[in-house]
């Protein structure tokens, strides 16, 4: 079964094997996976090191009938919080209707050892055609008990001249509280974020270097992450190897 996954974008900043070619197992049976670094790690606009460099790996069992299951890892550097690093484990199953359009939809547990208040779960549906994609995450359990919803719309592009590839992408990321908090005591419960990525697979690895940001403001994300510029402008570089 040599195939790539449909999406797998299940975090919308985080790429869980995303159209890595698989090694194939068995006849109904792939393992795709990864392990690359990067300038920091970003998370639907905002820097979960702080803005400092990052290292992440990943691997992806998928079964030929579309159902797939995996986990993912990233060291973590969170103001005020004792988690060194980052654990996800997700499910999921992903069905291409035609060449051009599919769907992904599944499950993600996110998990910080040592740093057990921001665990929390989502699930997501993905919907990917002719480059476009149209996701959506839930959670009922952000921070403990507050509900969470991300959608975002994105587009990508794999064959322009030499081989680069584009993908840009723009989401909301609506909480149920208030969660942000201006200087002036103004506080909303919502933020918005963008990023544009562009790829090049060169001398067998995967690299990548991408604008990212977002709505917040410095006193905003001073609040929220514990940074004032971690959600800020910034460009976020990447090179990574797929097996």
């Amino acid at each position: 079964m040599k195939k790539t996954l449909l999406s797998l974008v299940v975090g919308a900043g985080i790429s869980y094997g995303a159209q890595a070619q698989a090694l194939s197992l068995s006849e109904n049976f792939d393992l795709i996976g990864s392990v690359g670094a990067l300038s920091e790690y970003s998370m639907r606009g905002v820097s979960y090191t702080q803005r400092k460099p990052a290292v992440q790996a990943t691997a992806t069992l998928a079964h030929s009938s579309g159902l797939y299951a995996g986990v993912w890892s990233s060291n973590v550097d969170i103001n005020g919080i004792d988690a060194r690093y980052e654990a996800d484990y997700f499910a999921g199953y992903t069905h291409p209707f035609t060449d051009q359009v599919g769907i992904d939809v599944g499950y993600i547990k996110y998990t910080f050892p040592k740093g057990s208040i921001l665990n929390a779960t989502e699930t997501y549906a993905v919907l990917t055609a002719y480059g476009f994609k149209l996701g959506s995450y839930y959670s009922d359990d952000y921070y403990g008990d507050q509900t969470y919803l991300y959608n975002y719309i994105g587009y990508g592009v794999k064959d322009l001249p030499y081989g680069i590839g584009l993908d840009v992408r723009y989401g909301v990321a609506d909480y149920k509280d208030p969660s942000f908090f201006s200087s002036n005591g103004n506080a909303k419960n919502s933020y918005r974020e963008w990023e544009a990525k562009v790829s090049k697979n060169w001398l067998t690895l995967d690299w990548s270097a991408s604008y990212v940001d977002t709505n917040l403001s410095e006193t905003e994300c001073l609040g929220f992450q514990g940074d004032k510029e971690s959600c800020s402008a910034r460009i976020v570089l990447g090179v990574s190897k797929s097996f």
